[in-house]
């Protein structure tokens, strides 16, 4: 376990607001001059704390479908187990693959724009190695409010919690495949200058950061985030699905999760729970307490809930890897 003292949780803090932002930038936040920054940048990067600093966009408004995918298995070998996890990751349209325990076993995450396409290759994998599956659930995404990592912020609990961005809303917003290349450029890494993307494109640094200001205005690109590994420094990522038996005091619950310091996103997806919550805690004793917590107040609202804590991820992407 990675130690990070007060200066790494206020540079990650800053990075998770906006990781886009300059190193003198966060120096001043921070009180640390540039070279201090970047040498502790650098170090949280090597010692894995750093996976990758991500756009954040808005796959809806590109006209695609967004769809989760949870198995739980029987009677799988270490072999088969690996052969399902490479079964999606061959997928192009596959963005995430995550080991879990508690509820299910594998979660994947499939972006589409054609749902046909998607239920074609369910079917495959459902001949292929339905005789292995348990359980399984999928739902559609609809919205993501991402509130980041607040728990950090021990430094400075005075500071607002505030959305730090928002997806799956609004009209959808045509782009090309120019577009779609920036895209996949700046979601593999935030931090890449619009003139090393013009380079890469082979084309002008101008049309880069028109394309650019335009997607942001559209509000294809909603932020800029760094990807953390809380496992590097203790913590453990837990998914909570809550089920309402009164729906109507479903955003009574999210205005009282806000103050969660250990909160990190809430997700809605039509097809499973009413409530889709990212928690980062330091064990699981710490993440029942919470959960419990919760219930006693609002006991007759929330129903029960289940959960799943992530093991490992085997792909972590944000966009497909092709156009089309």
């Amino acid at each position: 376990m990675i130690k990070i003292d007060i200066k790494d949780k206020k540079i990650l803090y800053h990075l998770h607001k906006n990781a886009r932002q300059s190193l003198t930038q966060i120096g001043k936040k921070v009180s640390l001059p540039k070279n201090v920054v970047s040498y502790r940048l650098k170090r949280l990067i090597k010692e894995g704390v750093i996976k990758n600093f991500s756009t954040v966009i808005d796959m809806n408004k590109l006209g695609y479908i967004i769809i989760r995918i949870h198995y739980l298995f029987q009677n799988v070998s270490s072999e088969i187990e690996k052969e399902i996890v490479n079964n999606f990751k061959d997928n192009t349209n596959t963005v995430l693959i995550a080991t879990t325990q508690g509820l299910f076993n594998l979660k994947v995450i499939i972006i589409v724009k054609d749902i046909n396409k998607f239920y074609q290759f369910w079917q495959e994998t459902q001949k292929k190695y339905g005789s292995y599956i348990q359980k399984k659930s999928t739902a559609i995404f609809i919205n993501e409010y991402y509130y980041g990592p607040y728990y950090l912020l021990d430094f400075d609990k005075k500071e607002q919690r505030n959305i730090i961005s928002k997806t799956g809303s609004g009209t959808t917003y045509k782009i090309d495949e120019l577009d779609y290349k920036i895209l996949q450029l700046l979601s593999a890494n935030a931090r890449e200058s619009l003139a090393k993307i013009a380079n890469k494109l082979t084309v002008s640094t101008t049309t880069i950061k028109t394309r650019f200001e335009k997607l942001k205005k559209a509000g294809v690109i909603r932020g800029f985030r760094v990807i953390i590994d809380p496992s590097s420094y203790g913590y453990n990522t837990y998914k909570a699905y809550l089920y309402l038996t009164d729906y109507s005091k479903r955003n009574k619950i999210v205005e009282y999760l806000k103050n969660n310091p250990n909160l990190v996103f809430i997700d809605t997806y039509a097809g499973e729970a009413d409530l889709d919550l990212e928690f980062h805690f330091y064990n699981i004793s710490s993440f029942f307490k919470s959960m419990e917590d919760l219930s006693s107040i609002f006991p007759k609202t929330i129903k029960n809930f289940e959960y799943i804590y992530i093991l490992k991820y085997h792909k972590f992407l944000y966009m497909p890897e092709k156009w089309r």
